[in-house]
């Protein structure tokens, strides 16, 4: 197996740290809640929710998204990406605007839970699914991302 070398690990966590984050939102999301929605009472249903996003919460917090960081500029680092080279066509930029995104929906991803604990439906649900949306915008970016 000459194409598993000793940084495959380190590109297999970060891949793995961003399933979990963004396979999980899209769990949560289409699976989970309308199901929470449709069989459980409201009191039961609101005390569902706030657990598992605090459990999600914490699990993303304090697993996924220093794996993801850590692995991230790992991988850069690797590869030789220069703050300069993020201005540069095709891999750089691609790896900027991934880079953009990324600081955009953590804001968002974190506003929702705290709308979410102070009982806030409405911006909980608008700063879920930018949050989504743009994680899905942050993995289509990294499938983009030219072979080097």
């Amino acid at each position: 197996m000459d194409t598993v070398g000793r940084w495959s690990p380190v590109r297999f966590a970060h891949v793995a740290g961003a399933a979990l984050w963004v396979g999980g939102q899209q769990a949560l999301s289409l699976v989970i809640l309308p199901l929470a929605r449709r069989m459980l009472a409201p009191e039961t249903k609101d005390r569902f929710t706030a657990e598992e996003g605090r459990r999600f919460g914490l699990l993303t917090g304090a697993v996924s998204l220093p794996v993801q960081l850590a692995t991230g500029w790992a991988v850069a680092w690797h590869k030789g990406v220069t703050w300069a080279a993020l201005t540069e066509p095709g891999y750089g930029r691609t790896l900027a605007a991934r880079l953009a995104l990324f600081v955009l929906v953590m804001p968002a991803a974190v506003g929702h839970g705290i709308a979410h604990a102070r009982n806030r439906a409405e911006p909980a649900r608008s700063l879920a699914v930018v949050s989504l949306v743009g994680s899905l915008g942050v993995v289509l970016l990294a499938a983009a991302l030219p072979a080097t």
